[in-house]
Parts: structure tokens; sequence; C-alpha cells
């Protein structure tokens, strides 16, 4: 608990307890070591004391209401841990569903659509997990072979996805660290990382990853103009017109707290994965979206990720509900 308090106050990824960003990040830790275990245990106490007072309450309101309702306990671990409500439960009753496979169910066909036109792109892909949905992505932008993305060190695709870039795909992460405050890769930390596809040593960049709102960092989004600024230098800056992707497993938040759609926001983007179950509050499910082609092969890439699903339309109804 102390490190969690530490790692909050320091705006630190978890790594960053160990290996600071920067030295006054380590002054910062230093400074607020003391008070955080003091903090902590007064929290602690505290806790406990409310524990006991609520835990009485309930007798007495358990009591007085002849064995009635406790009190409510609201779980903030993670805003995974939601709940379908009726209404999306009954959507799933009610879709008309097909072979998804064979690209017939209709439901399944009207979430990719509609998350496609709602960011502006052109086709959309469904699939079971955010994992897969950026994997699929990756594996999309980079079909060819000593291929590199450059990516946040602290990012989701680096440190919770269980390295498939590297063990399904081949593909070599170049690792940039983010600002600790703005969850940020430093443009020119971007055009250095940069390789072009003339040198035998080097992998090639291939794709650029960008990751909004960015979880380890506490939930940063990145502002438009940011995007649209990576965007500009991928796409016009070196010979090779280089894609970036955003993983926006919560991109519906930062469009909220940016007061911007996500058309907008994600102008500048090649490709887009959408986690419907995070802030949306569906059950599963990953919409990614992007140009056509890049759809289509990122369709050949959920195949050897696992595959479709086939009357899918149940669970995807429920992500349309939530859209």
């Amino acid at each position: 608990m102390y490190y969690s308090y530490l790692r909050r106050l320091c705006r630190l990824p978890r790594h960053g307890l160990h290996k600071p960003l920067h030295s006054s990040a380590t002054r910062t830790c230093t400074r607020t070591s003391a008070a955080v275990k003091n903090y902590v245990a007064a929290d602690i106490c505290g806790t406990r004391r409310s524990r006991s007072r609520s835990s009485r309450s309930s007798s007495t309101t358990s009591e007085s209401n002849g064995g009635g309702s406790h009190a409510e306990v609201v779980d903030l671990r993670s805003d995974t841990v939601t709940q379908p409500t009726r209404e999306m439960l009954e959507c799933a009753l009610t879709a008309p569903t097909g072979d998804d496979v064979m690209g017939e169910d209709p439901t399944v066909m009207e979430l990719e659509q509609y998350a496609a036109q709602l960011f502006g792109k052109e086709r959309g892909l469904y699939v079971p997990t955010g994992t897969m949905g950026n994997l699929c992505a990756i594996l999309s932008h980079c079909n060819e072979r000593a291929s590199e993305i450059i990516v946040g060190s602290s990012s989701h695709i680096c440190l919770y996805e269980g390295g498939n870039a590297a063990g399904l795909g081949g593909v070599h992460t170049k690792q940039l660290r983010e600002d600790p405050m703005t969850a940020s890769l430093d443009v020119d930390d971007i055009r250095t990382a940069y390789r072009e596809d003339n040198d035998d040593h080097y992998a090639k960049t291939a794709l650029i990853c960008l990751e909004c709102t960015h979880n380890i960092m506490g939930g940063v989004p990145l502002p438009k103009s940011y995007i649209d600024e990576v965007g500009r230098v991928a796409h016009s800056e070196w010979n090779v017109r280089v894609p970036v992707h955003i993983d926006g497993a919560r991109i519906m938040n930062a469009s909220v707290a940016l007061g911007t759609p996500v058309s907008e926001l994600c102008a500048s983007v090649d490709s887009v994965s959408i986690c419907l179950s995070k802030g949306l509050g569906a059950p599963l499910g990953t919409v990614l979206v992007g140009e056509e082609e890049f759809i289509r092969l990122a369709r050949r890439a959920r195949k050897r990720c696992g595959g479709g699903m086939r009357q899918a339309g149940v669970v995807a109804a429920m992500g349309l509900y939530a859209l």
C-alpha cells in the first residue's frame, strides 16, 4: 500500500519506484517518503475506525430492519468490474445474429460500421479483447518481417500484453520514456528513434503507438494538438509514410475530458482500438478501426490470434448499446 501511495504522489509508473525517470523524481520520492508513511499509517487507522463504525452502523440498521439490507460498497479497483445494465442485456436477447467468421452477423457488422463512422475511419473489426485489438493492429501495420514499432516504455502494449508483438508477431519494440506528467513521447525522441529501411543492421520503423488515455501515467489524455503533431511527423517528415496507432482502451474518457469528438481527436492517426468493456460498461469486446486495407490485414491477423467468434452479435449488441 505504501508504494501505491508513493507512486501516485510522484506520478510515476510502477517500475518508476526502482528506476525513476528523472533525478527530480528521485528527490521528490525521498522528500515525500516519511510523509507518505505517516499518511498511509493514518489512513489505515482511519479506514479501520471507519470500518468499525460502518460495521456497528450496519448491525444497528440490520437489527432495526429485522435483518434487512447492509451498507452498499462501491468497487473502485477498476472500470473493468462494471456490470451490464438491464437495457444492455435486453439488447443481447433481441439481437439478430449470424456467423461472424463468414461475415454474416448483422449486429457485428452494424457495430463495426457505427464505430468506423464515429471515428471517421473506413472500416471496423470486432475482436474479443483489447490486447487482441492492439496485436491485430501491430500485425496489420507490420505486415513485413524485420519491422519495429516505436512505443512508450510504460504503455500497456509494452508492459501488459505478454510481449506478444515480439513473441507472436516477430516485431521489435523501440521503447521511449513518456513524460511523467503529460504521458507523451517527446517528438524529438521519436525523430531520433526512427530507422529507415536502408541499413541492414536495423529493423525498420513500421509503426508508432500512442496510448490515450494513458493508464499507468494516471489516466492522462493526450490532446489533439499533440496527436496531430505526431501524425504530421510520421506521415510527412520521412521518405516513407509511417502509420500511427492509438491504443484507445479509454479513448471515450479522453474525448469527454478534452471536450473533443473522437473523430477529431483521432483524425491524424491511422488506426484506433476502442475497448467496450471499460468505461463504456459492456462485458467484453474491442473494435479496431482504420482504412479498408488495414482492416483486411487485421482480419487475417485475428485468425492467427485465435480467430473470430460465431454468433457474436449477442455480445456485440451490448457494445453497440454502450457506444
